[in-house]
């Protein structure tokens, strides 16, 4: 009997052409991004022939962990590896089989946590290494479109002719911040997609925390993340957080640097003439996903009117993401910043680049 296909379609990601590019010239090319942004499926559609290992299926996981020079040494020549994270013990094992064969493309790896902020992993494959961000699906991907807004912006090239001469209808808005940007969210009804996400971020604490750091108590996270989520687009201070949750100091910056880590929170540096003094100012805390957002917050669409303020801090942390998803595959040299001022004068985004600014 024949079995009908019943996985969603492929929706292509901007990505895709740096990537390719990544694996024409480097021996290991490392795909990382939060859980469930798309990071193995575009692995996968990138080159269908290669081989490809998730750490996530038990029996690899274990042979990667207890012997993982033999592990690597089984691999074919060019092969894929998701969730390099999950065993760490594997990058010193790709490093020297990187050494005696340094053709280009051997190893794609995808990851669920940042490997540069983890020293072990990254130090090991210095030089040999390129690091792609994938994130949730942006607004033009989900509309497959070009999605060349920023270059032309930056470019000084944007007319209205280029934006297009249909407005968005202001009752759309809404809806596309509570649905942020994540696949399996996207497809399906808001209800549902906020059960989705409650699901995502349960497994995540369960589970992912413990492959980034020791933590005992999950739980003081996802209320962290729970705190930030109402604080979206504020200046980032510890000493508060740290009195609501009734968590110290330290506590709280160990969490954020997980947080981080695991892709859900960005923080947002502030912008300043002098480079040493931006080290001493506040930056702001964003939360990566709208939808997620939303959901920790309990934003809905239908709220839009009576709760403006708060959609207004979603926007900010929206937008941001939008831009910084743009810049990825577009101009991966662009800086993102605030700025405020004693006077309390503000600019919620500022763009650098070799010391030019937006």
């Amino acid at each position: 009997m024949t079995q009908l296909d019943t996985s969603p379609a492929f929706i292509g990601r901007h990505l895709q052409a740096g990537l390719d590019a990544a694996l024409e010239d480097t021996p290991v090319v490392c795909l990382l991004g939060p859980r469930q942004c798309g990071k193995s499926t575009l692995a996968r559609h990138q080159d269908p022939a290669r081989k490809f290992f998730s750490l996530d299926e038990a029996q690899y996981l274990s042979l990667a962990r207890q012997d993982p020079e033999g592990f690597v040494a089984e691999l074919p020549d060019f092969v894929t590896i998701d969730e390099i994270q999950r065993a760490p013990g594997l990058v010193l094992a790709i490093k020297r089989s990187v050494d005696l064969d340094r053709r280009p493309g051997r190893f794609l790896l995808t990851g669920s946590a940042n490997l540069l902020q983890l020293p072990q992993l990254a130090d090991s494959l210095a030089g040999r290494m390129e690091c792609l961000y994938l994130h949730p699906f942006a607004e033009v991907e989900k509309e497959s479109k070009p999605g060349r807004f920023l270059q032309t912006w930056l470019a000084g090239e944007l007319t209205v002719e280029l934006i297009g001469s249909r407005s968005p209808s202001p009752s759309e808005l809404p809806g596309r911040l509570v649905s942020g940007g994540y696949p399996e969210a996207n497809r399906r009804n808001p209800m549902r997609a906020r059960q989705w996400l409650r699901q995502y971020l349960a497994s995540i604490i369960e589970r992912d925390i413990h492959d980034v750091a020791r933590i005992k108590d999950g739980e003081s996270l996802g209320k962290l993340l729970e705190l930030l989520s109402h604080r979206t687009a504020s200046l980032l201070n510890v000493s508060e957080l740290s009195k609501v949750s009734g968590n110290t100091r330290r506590t709280i910056e160990h969490h954020l640097s997980i947080l981080e880590k695991l892709f859900l929170v960005r923080q947002l540096p502030a912008w300043h003439r002098n480079a040493t003094k931006r080290l001493a100012k506040s930056p702001k805390i964003h939360l990566c996903d709208s939808g997620l957002a939303a959901m920790l917050s309990g934003l809905t669409a239908d709220q839009w009117l009576g709760e403006r303020g708060r959609f207004g801090h979603l926007l900010e942390s929206f937008i941001l993401q939008q831009l910084i998803a743009s810049a990825g595959w577009t101009d991966p040299d662009l800086r993102f910043w605030h700025y405020r001022d004693k006077d309390q004068v503000e600019v919620d985004l500022i763009l650098s680049r070799a010391g030019k600014i937006w």
